[in-house]
C-alpha cells in the first residue's frame, strides 16, 4: 500500500506561509527527493492557486538556480488532485479537480500500485487527518515566528498521539520532524 504523507513547511510558532519559509537549495534539494518518491499530490484551492501561479512559469523560464529549476519540472509533471467547491477548473497539467474528499476514494487511491501520496494543503492534512488515512508527517519546523497567520493544526478536534520517526536538519537552521501516527 502507498503512504500518504502530509509534508509542509511551518514557522516555529505553527503557522503556514509558503511566502514566509527560506527556500535555500537544501531545502528544495530536500523536497525534490520527496518528489521524486511520490507520483500523486494532493492539495486545497488556496495552495494549489500558489503553487499554480508560480512554478510552471519556472519550467518555461528557468532560474540558474538547479534545485529550485528542477523542484519546478517535478512538481510540474506530478499528477495533482485538486478538492475544491468553488473552482469549475483546473489548468496545470497533470491536474484533476474533485469537489469532495470521499474516504473510500482515498484509500482506493493509497491502495493503487505506485510512489507515495503527499499532501501539502493545512486544510486538506486536517481532513485527511480525521479520517485517519496519514501514515507520516513531515513537518519541515522553519527557524522564523511569524506571530500570526494561518495555524497548521487549528481545527484539530481530537487528540492524536505521534511516534517520531526520524529528524534532518538544514543548514539555514529548518529541521524536519518525521512523524507517523501512533498504534492505538
Amino acid at each position: 500500500m502507498r503512504k500518504l504523507i502530509a509534508a509542509i513547511n511551518i514557522t516555529l510558532d505553527g503557522f503556514c506561509n509558503h511566502t514566509a519559509m527560506i527556500a535555500d537549495e537544501e531545502i528544495h534539494q530536500h523536497y525534490n527527493e520527496l518528489l521524486s518518491n511520490a507520483d500523486t499530490l494532493i492539495y486545497g484551492r488556496i495552495t494549489y492557486q500558489l503553487m499554480e501561479s508560480y512554478w510552471p512559469s519556472v519550467v518555461k523560464n528557468p532560474t540558474g538556480n538547479k534545485p529550485m529549476d528542477e523542484f519546478a519540472v517535478l512538481i510540474d509533471n506530478i499528477s495533482k488532485i485538486v478538492f475544491s467547491r468553488t473552482l469549475q477548473q483546473v489548468d496545470w497539467k497533470n491536474t484533476k479537480l474533485k469537489n469532495k474528499i470521499i474516504k473510500e476514494e482515498v484509500l482506493e487511491l493509497k491502495q493503487q500500485a505506485g510512489k507515495n501520496i503527499l499532501v501539502g494543503s493545512p486544510s486538506l492534512i486536517i481532513a485527511l487527518m480525521q479520517l485517519d488515512l496519514i501514515d507520516e508527517y513531515q513537518l519541515n519546523v522553519q527557524p522564523i515566528i511569524l506571530g500570526s497567520g494561518l495555524p497548521l493544526f487549528k481545527n484539530v478536534k481530537d487528540r492524536i498521539n505521534l511516534k517520531l520517526l526520524k529528524t534532518k536538519t538544514f543548514g539555514c537552521g529548518a529541521i524536519t520532524l518525521y512523524y507517523e501516527p501512533a498504534k492505538k
